[in-house]
């Protein structure tokens, strides 16, 4: 029998947002790469140059070290993505962290999160 795996849909991460139509979401430029891409869950910091999304990289030197928000929904190569950007609260076991992250990354990390109004619970 083949094995199935189902990845991380749209939004699972999100506990709750801000009253409002779409407050705790802005739209923009993801730089995903090539398959498989990016996941919805995904912690992105924002490239200095091109304003890109690009996945947060805490040893980068070009924007990507800084976090900028939660990629919304899955993205592959360079597309127009929904992220969330403010006022929400989400579940930091759906959440896609730096590879290698341990549990004091992770702690900067969610740091960074509350400083944008994002609340890891």
């Amino acid at each position: 029998m083949a094995q199935l795996n189902e990845t991380r849909g749209t939004a699972n991460f999100l506990v709750s947002e801000a009253n409002g139509m779409y407050r705790s979401r802005d739209t923009g430029t993801v730089a995903a790469g090539a398959s498989p891409g990016l996941i919805a869950g995904t912690i992105l910091g924002k490239l200095t140059a091109s304003g890109n999304y690009v996945a947060y990289a805490p040893a980068g030197e070009d924007g990507s070290q800084t976090i900028a928000g939660i990629l919304f929904e899955a993205a592959v190569g360079t597309v127009k993505k929904t992220v969330v950007v403010r006022d929400c609260e989400v579940n930091g076991a759906h959440l896609i962290y730096q590879s290698g992250a341990n549990d004091a990354a992770k702690a900067t990390a969610n740091a960074a999160l509350k400083a944008l109004g994002i609340i890891v619970r």
